[in-house]
């Protein structure tokens, strides 16, 4: 089992890298996250992994992280919840986020991941909830964000555009309409 790499970033494309480990290139299916990580360091990146073995595929998914290799295999373990759907719910938002979320019962995160309606997302929260520790995030700065989010897009934003911007947002910043006025701000940049 590949559990760490450690080398050169060769090649990024949208959903995975090549990284060169001894002459080696692996291919690693990667977050939203974690690609921009690894672009601050692309000469010497560390990736933690996980490998999906198939009867006609060997998949690795890679992470910053351990934290948020732990929480893809918290996922994973989910029926009906594949590795890639997995990478899926953490593009929506950071890990701390979603176990924050998911200890306070909010779905509505995970409703945004194409292909989990209300019933998968459900189900996700029903059988994470024990087994994830609280981050000390409170549920109203869920209900924030996600407010955020829904302004952004409710002025044309996608979700991806408005959850991007949103983790950019300076985190002394407090209030919706705060972080909504220091998003559009980054928006208007690009």
């Amino acid at each position: 089992m590949i559990a760490n790499l450690i080398g050169k970033i060769i090649y990024k494309d949208d959903n995975y890298i090549i990284i060169d480990v001894s002459g080696v290139g692996y291919k690693v299916f990667v977050s939203d996250d974690t690609m921009k990580e690894l672009t601050k360091n692309s000469d010497n990146a560390t990736i933690w992994t996980h490998q999906v073995v198939r009867e006609n595929s060997l998949d690795l998914y890679g992470f910053v992280t351990k934290e948020d290799l732990d929480f893809f295999e918290l996922l994973i373990s989910i029926s009906g919840i594949g590795p890639k759907t997995a990478l899926g719910i953490l593009n929506v938002a950071t890990t701390e986020t979603l176990v924050s979320a998911i200890s306070t019962g909010d779905t509505s995160y995970l409703t945004k991941v194409s292909g989990i309606g209300s019933k998968n997302a459900q189900k996700i929260v029903l059988e994470l909830k024990n087994k994830i520790t609280k981050v000390e995030q409170t549920p109203k700065g869920i209900r924030e964000e996600i407010d955020v989010i829904e302004a952004l897009r409710a002025l044309g934003y996608s979700s991806r555009e408005a959850g991007d911007a949103l983790k950019k947002v300076d985190k002394e910043i407090t209030g919706t309409s705060g972080k909504v006025k220091e998003a559009l701000k980054i928006l208007s940049k690009k």
